[in-house]
Formats: structure tokens, sequence, C-alpha cells
């Protein structure tokens, strides 16, 4: 089975480029995205840029009334609501969408937590694993038969943080010793296994999947640090500036690599790799801790395979049994 080489393929953009900018030349009338987290930081972003293109973009919101007052005015935007820690709110908003009889063309796994203190979600499962991962996981395949065949992609928004932690095979919800930056480290890295699976799986029905480090912007995701701490880590001054303004994209940068992954035409014909910087990333080195470039426990199918049928059994929900 033919695999995408996992290196850069020059695609003219790069950190400073906008989701407009990617989208200049491409127009999405007649198509449909959903955006998770849609509303806020990097998704709000997403959803302005992709409504402006054309699109309508369906965005599940934990907080559908905040939603809202967040998109008014955005045209071609809807809300619905959605837990992705809740998998019964997972399956109630799939089911509500496949009632409406529309194809998805564009989804992008974007909402998210960070860093959060200890917390359980679901059957004591642990929040950042199940809410980045699992409730996404549960969420595409619960969809999959209204992902349009020949040409609808899914995007996962992973982050550079999948450099922290690989996954904790033997105690993935954090049962002994919880690390906050872990837990999000290992989350993150099972958003870019997941992609490299479901387009191993999807693409023989012109479905193709990536993941994505969209760059370090200040948004709400970082609503679970105190502010001592971001102040330790040098992202902001003790007036909550940030301390060095070039080290951060805007959230409207940071948006430009998922809408390029969900719409490039140069990314025809490829998947199963992560971006950064609206390009295919390098694989990083074994000391290159933090800096560009996938890890390879992200990229390894082996361990895609396993985190898929994990996930599968913890969710009960697999659209491609069998296969």
């Amino acid at each position: 089975m033919s695999t995408t080489p996992q290196h850069k393929i020059g695609s003219g953009f790069g950190a400073t480029s906008t989701a407009d900018d990617v989208l200049r030349d491409i127009d999405l009338t007649d198509r449909l995205a959903i955006v998770t987290g849609g509303y806020s930081g990097l998704g709000l972003e997403t959803t302005r840029a992709l409504t402006k293109a054309g699109a309508r973009v369906v965005v599940p919101a934990r907080r559908p009334g905040t939603a809202r007052e967040a998109l008014a005015g955005i045209e071609g935007a809807e809300v619905d609501e959605l837990d992705l820690g809740d998998l019964d709110s997972v399956r109630g908003f799939a089911e509500r969408f496949l009632a409406s009889g529309r194809t998805v063309d564009f989804l992008i796994t974007n909402a998210g937590i960070m860093a959060c203190p200890e917390t359980r979600v679901g059957p004591g499962w642990e929040a950042q694993f199940a809410t980045n991962h699992l409730g996404h996981f549960a969420l595409v395949n619960r969809l999959w038969p209204a992902i349009e065949p020949g040409g609808a992609r899914v995007v996962s928004v992973s982050s550079r943080g999948h450099h922290i932690s690989g996954i904790r095979w033997d105690d993935v919800h954090w049962r002994r010793s919880y690390d906050k930056w872990a837990a999000y480290g290992q989350a993150k890295t099972a958003n870019v296994l997941f992609a490299v699976h479901l387009d191993r799986l999807a693409r023989d029905a012109g479905v193709r999947a990536f993941a994505l480090h969209p760059g370090g912007i200040l948004t709400p995701l970082q609503r679970h640090l105190p502010k001592k701490e971001m102040v330790e880590r040098g992202w902001i001054d003790e007036n909550g500036e940030p301390l060095n303004p070039e080290g951060f994209k805007t959230p409207q940068q940071g948006a430009a690599t998922q809408v390029w992954a969900a719409t490039s035409p140069r990314l025809d014909g490829l998947g199963g790799v992560y971006l950064e910087d609206c390009d295919i990333a390098e694989p990083a080195g074994e000391d290159d801790h933090g800096r560009a470039g996938v890890k390879s426990w992200a990229t390894d199918p082996e361990q895609a395979a396993r985190l898929w049928e994990l996930s599968a059994g913890l969710t009960g929900v697999n659209a491609f049994t069998g296969r």
C-alpha cells in the first residue's frame, strides 16, 4: 500500500501565511465543513476563512449559546450542540447531522483542552485523552456515512506538544502519577496516530486524513494554565502581554495550516502525514524535543493501528470493522 513521504513539498506558504492567504484562489461554494470548536481561537478564524471562501460551516459546540454569540454575523455558519467528553452527546450530534441528509467535504477536529488539572470524564477516562482523541474518534466514525467519498478530507489538529510523550500503553488514562503536560503530549500524539490510520482505512474511498501543528498561539486553549506558569515559561510578562510576540503566531496565521490541509490542491492524492507551517513536516530527530518536525512514535503505522483498536474498544464505535 502506497504511503505519503513525511517530507516538505514546497507549498509556497509558510509560518506567517494566514488562512485567507491559503484560500485566496479557492472557491468553496457548495462545500460543507464541520469544525469542532469553530467558535473560539483558531477554530473561529478557521470558520471565518472557510465561510468567506463560500463554504457552509457546521460548528459543534459544548456551549452553543456562546458559540452563536461568537459567530453572529458570519454568514454560512451554523451551530449545534456537542460535548466531546460525553459519548452520548457525540452520538446525538452525529445522528442529527446524518438525518439532515447532507454530506461532509472537510471535517476539522479542532476542539481540545490543554494541561488541565486531573479530570475524569465518562467511565473515568482522563479528560485530555478522552476529549482531544476519543471524542473525535467517535465523532468521525459515527459521521463516516456522511463523509463525501472521492475527495473529502479529515484534518486532526495536533500540536508540537506530541513531542512530550508517546502513548502510555500500560496506563493511557493516567491512573498513576498524573502529569498534566505528559497527558497533553499523549493526547496530541493520539491525534497524529488517528490521522495515520484513518488515512490507511479511508483512502480507498478517496477520503484522506492529515494531522498538524498549527503553531504557537496564545488563545483560550491556555485557560487551564495559571498566569504564574505562563510567566515562568517565558510566554507572557506580569501584565499578561506576550514576551516574544515574534515567537507566536496570530490566530489568523495559526488557522492557516488546518485550512490548507483541508483544501489545498497540492495535497491531492496525499495523506496520512503531519503538517506544520502550511507544508508537510520533516521527521524530528531524537534530540529535537519541542522543536520542529514530527516524532517517529506519532507516525508509526503499527502504533496507529493499535491505538485505533484500543479506541474502537473504548468507544464502541468502528466504521471500518473487518477492514
